[in-house]
C-alpha cells in the first residue's frame, strides 16, 4: 500500500509511532497528483511547497508530543471556502485573482489541528450544479469512469479523496453538493445540522441552506474531520453554541434496537440497481437487530420546487456584491455606472450561475414574491413538520442518495431541469436543516458506485455516525478503489 491510499485513522497511527513522517505522507499525495491530475482535474490551485513547509511544521509538533488525530494529514478545500494568502475563486472568472486577507472558520480549524493543506478543489461556479461541468477553469472527471462526471458542486472534492489526491477534503452542501459526489465516486460524505459548522469564510450560495461538510475515505474519518470543525463561532450568527461530544466515541454502539425509516417517496424514479443497494442495506441493518419499516415523506413532493425557488432567491442576493467595483472581475468595456454593473456581471458569471440569478430575482420580485417565494417558505415549513413526526418515531431514515449512478460528462449541461429533477433525494434535508450522511453502498449494473444516504433529527451526528458505521463494517463497498 502506498502512504496516499491511506485513511486518516491509518495515517494517524503510523505518524505517531513515527513509521513514517508528515512529508513523507504529504510528498506521496503530491506524487499522486503528479501522476493522475491531469486525467482527473479535481483541483483549481496545488501548492506544493506551502504543502511540504506545513508538514515540516507537522512533523516538528509530532515529535513534540504535541500531535492530534489530523496533524501531518494532507487534505483538499473545496475553493469556496477562504484560505489566508491562497486563491479562493469559486470557480468562476468573477473571482479568478481574488485573495483572501483571511481564513474560514474551518480552515483555521484545520490549519489550528496541524493539517496540511494541499490545494483548493474545483467546483461548479459558485456551487451552483451537480457534475462539476460550470467551473470556469476545467472539468473534473470521475475516477471510476473518466467518461463519467463526479457530481457536484464539491466534485473536485470527493473526487481527489476517491482518487487518492488527498487524505480528506472538505465540501460545501447546499442542496446535496457534499453527498450527491460522495455517492457518485463511492467515498463518505456529510452534511451536518445547519449551525454546527461554522459559515464564516464560506462564499454564500443561499445562506439559509448552507453547510460545509467532510469528505473522506470511511466513516471514521468523517467522525474524526467532524470533531475538527464543528463548534461555536460568534463570527456566525447561525453558529449554534452547545456542548458537543467526541463524535468518534459511539461508533461502535451498534444498531440493535433501532428504528430506521424508508421513505417510500424516495425511491420513486430510482434505477433498479440503487433500488436493490438500498434492499441490501435493509437487509444488512435487519440482521443486526434493527428495526426497519417504510414510511411516508409526502412532503417531499414540494422539495424540488421549493428548494431552487429558496436557493436561487438567496443566491440573487448573496451574489448581488459581485458587481466590479470593490473587488473581483471588472470589465474594461464601460461608458457609465451602469454598463459597469451590467457588463461585469454578464461576462463575469457563467451561464448556470446567470440562469440561478435571475429565476431568482423573478421569484423576489414585485408582484410575484407571495406567488413563489413566500409559497416556498411555507412549504419549508410542511417539509420541516414532516421530519419531526418521522423522527417522533425512527433514529434515523434511509434512502439513496441519487437515483442513478453518476452520468456521462454533458449528458445533461445543456438539460438543467433533467439535472435539478436528480437533487430529489439530497435537498429536503436543508430545507429542513438536518444532517445527513452518505456512504458507498456497492456498484451498479454499469460498475459504477452506488451511494446509501442516512438522515438523521437535528445534532444527532453521533448517532448517525454510529449507524453508518454498523453498515459500513457488514460491507465491503468501501474497499473497492477506483484504477487510474
Amino acid at each position: 500500500m502506498q502512504p496516499y491510499e491511506l485513511t486518516i485513522h491509518e495515517s494517524a497511527e503510523l505518524l505517531r509511532d513515527k513509521k513514517i513522517s508528515s512529508r513523507e505522507l504529504t510528498q506521496s499525495v503530491l506524487d499522486r497528483i503528479n501522476a493522475v491530475e491531469d486525467r482527473v482535474s479535481s483541483y483549481i490551485t496545488v501548492d506544493a511547497d506551502a504543502a511540504l513547509a506545513c508538514a515540516d511544521k507537522a512533523d516538528a509538533r509530532i515529535a513534540a508530543g504535541e500531535a492530534g488525530p489530523l496533524t501531518g494529514i494532507p487534505a483538499a478545500i473545496k475553493d469556496n471556502i477562504c484560505t489566508k494568502d491562497v486563491a479562493t475563486t469559486c470557480a468562476s472568472k468573477m473571482l479568478e485573482n481574488f485573495v483572501p486577507p483571511y481564513d474560514a472558520f474551518v480552515s483555521k480549524r484545520l490549519k489550528d489541528a496541524g493539517a496540511v493543506l494541499v490545494g483548493k478543489a474545483n467546483m461548479d461556479e459558485f456551487a451552483m450544479g451537480s457534475s462539476t461541468e460550470t467551473s470556469y477553469f476545467k472539468k473534473t472527471r470521475n475516477p471510476y469512469n473518466l467518461d463519467r462526471v463526479p457530481g457536484g458542486s464539491s466534485g473536485g472534492s470527493a473526487a481527489a479523496v476517491a482518487a487518492d489526491e488527498a487524505i480528506f477534503a472538505l465540501g460545501s452542501d447546499t442542496g446535496g453538493s457534499v453527498r450527491q459526489p460522495a455517492s457518485f465516486c463511492s467515498v463518505v460524505g456529510l452534511k451536518p445540522t445547519y449551525g454546527l459548522v461554522s459559515r464564516y469564510g464560506l462564499v454564500a450560495f443561499a445562506s439559509s441552506l448552507d453547510q460545509i461538510g467532510p469528505i473522506t475515505k470511511d466513516v471514521t474519518d468523517c467522525a474524526t474531520v467532524l470533531n475538527a470543525i464543528a463548534g461555536h463561532d460568534a463570527m456566525d450568527s447561525t453558529s449554534v453554541k452547545m456542548d458537543l461530544p467526541d463524535y468518534c466515541s459511539g461508533l461502535n454502539a451498534g444498531v440493535k434496537g433501532k428504528h430506521i425509516g424508508v421513505p417510500t417517496s424516495y425511491l420513486t424514479g430510482a434505477r433498479d440497481d440503487v433500488r436493490k443497494c438500498v434492499e441490501n442495506a435493509i437487509a444488512v441493518y435487519r440482521s443486526l437487530g434493527a428495526e426497519v419499516e417504510e414510511c411516508d415523506l409526502s412532503s417531499t413532493d414540494y422539495a424540488l420546487p421549493a428548494y431552487y425557488i429558496i436557493s436561487s432567491a438567496e443566491a440573487s442576493s448573496n451574489l448581488a456584491r459581485f458587481d466590479g467595483v470593490k473587488y473581483g472581475y471588472r470589465t474594461e468595456n464601460f461608458d457609465s455606472l451602469t454598463e459597469l454593473y451590467c457588463n461585469t456581471r454578464a461576462e463575469g458569471f457563467g451561464s448556470e450561475v446567470k440562469r440561478r440569478i435571475m429565476l431568482g430575482t423573478y421569484a423576489l420580485s414585485s408582484g410575484y414574491y407571495d406567488a413563489y417565494y413566500k409559497k416556498a417558505l411555507q412549504a419549508r415549513t410542511l417539509i420541516k413538520r414532516n421530519f419531526d413526526e418521522a423522527f417522533a418515531k425512527f433514529d434515523a431514515l434511509l434512502t439513496p442518495a441519487y437515483p442513478t449512478t453518476a452520468f456521462s460528462v454533458g449528458e445533461k449541461a445543456n438539460n438543467p431541469v433533467e439535472m435539478y429533477a436528480g437533487d430529489l433525494c439530497t435537498v429536503s434535508v436543508n430545507i429542513a436543516g438536518l444532517p445527513a450522511i452518505v456512504l458507498p453502498g456497492g456498484f451498479g449494473t454499469d460498475g459504477m458506485p452506488i451511494g446509501i444516504q442516512l438522515i438523521g433529527n437535528a445534532f444527532s451526528e453521533q448517532t448517525l455516525l454510529g449507524t453508518a458505521y454498523a453498515l459500513e463494517q457488514n460491507t465491503d463497498a468501501h474497499t473497492v478503489r477506483p484504477t487510474l
